[in-house]
């Protein structure tokens, strides 16, 4: 493993950003759930231990779904207990009051719950219609809340689905408010099949601002389909969001979202923010060796540009 030649990346700051931002690392969930291959729990745990010994300070670390729909994650129970002891926020996703109660049994202290904002993409993913999810989550959050514990809600198709084409940023924003107005503390703005454009996310978190969503309530969780998931980020950054969801080596997608590839490599990303003097608290260096001793287990390179020219390898 190589580390980047001295001085770079070149530190230029640019104006109005922010000075830190939190990485919520999505590798060992939204990452490894769409393996076609069983991943071992040992793998999985050291996977989780090491993105943390790497400073990444907010990794989700699995869900609790039924294990039909993400076999993948069927192994919840066993893991979270592995990772548990590490000094770090280990957020995990819950479809419904079941999952909430598998979570809390294990003492988790951060969930999350995944609505959409497409009626196509919310009858594909939990086969029911916008409304009925959001009801169906509104009892999780109100008891996860009640526990003192913290929730974030993924908002999928906010650019752009599949089905439907473009998404009124109007749309996007109801059900943004409507999580909310339930009770999570944070939201992940999903762009889950990568269509979005810069201009796209600024119009949106405008919208967001005018309606009273709070900026520091907001993170985004970009796609890079179409190239554009940094460009995105970076005109996130500009209107001062400060919690970008990333994945060690470009893991995952979305397993019910045609057309959908790789999330934004976390790798990429700190090279990005290292480069405007904009804090992270990650070592890329250890990192990227994190990314390639998972690559080497999945048996495939990762797709991350930084991690091939850091690695210095043909992949």
């Amino acid at each position: 493993m190589s580390a980047p030649e001295s001085g770079l990346p070149m530190v230029v700051p640019a104006q109005d950003l922010p000075a830190r931002v939190r990485i919520h690392e999505v590798g060992a969930r939204d990452g490894l759930q769409n393996e076609k291959g069983t991943v071992p729990t040992e793998v999985k745990a050291e996977f989780i231990r090491r993105l943390a010994d790497a400073g990444l300070t907010t990794i989700e670390a699995t869900s609790f779904v039924h294990p039909k729909w993400v076999p993948q994650l069927a192994d919840a129970e066993q893991l979270f207990p592995l990772v548990s002891d590490l000094p770090v926020a280990l957020p995990v996703l819950v479809p419904n009051e079941r999952g909430l109660d598998r979570a809390l049994a294990l003492g988790a202290r951060q969930v999350a719950v995944f609505a959409s904002a497409t009626e196509s993409f919310a009858k594909a993913n939990l086969n029911r219609t916008v409304d009925e999810a959001l009801a169906m989550f509104e009892p999780v959050v109100t008891r996860a809340k009640a526990a003192d514990v913290r929730v974030r809600g993924y908002l999928s198709m906010c650019f752009g689905d599949p089905w439907e084409g473009a998404v009124p940023i109007h749309q996007v924003v109801r059900v943004c408010k409507s999580l909310l107005d339930m009770g999570c503390d944070e939201l992940s703005l999903g762009d889950t099949i990568g269509v979005a454009t810069p201009g796209h996310v600024q119009d949106l978190l405008a919208e967001l601002t005018e309606e009273g969503v709070p900026t520091r309530a907001i993170g985004v969780h970009f796609h890079d389909t179409y190239g554009q998931a940094l460009a995105n980020t970076l005109a996130a950054l500009q209107h001062g969001v400060t919690t970008v969801d990333a994945s060690a080596g470009g893991l995952g997608g979305c397993p019910y979202a045609r057309s959908a590839t790789g999330n934004l490599a976390t790798e990429d990303l700190v090279w990005m923010l290292q480069g405007l003097g904009i804090d992270t608290g990650v070592d890329l260096a250890r990192l990227t060796a994190t990314s390639v001793w998972m690559a080497e287990r999945l048996g495939r390179p990762s797709p991350s540009r930084t991690v091939r020219a850091l690695s210095h390898k043909e992949q």
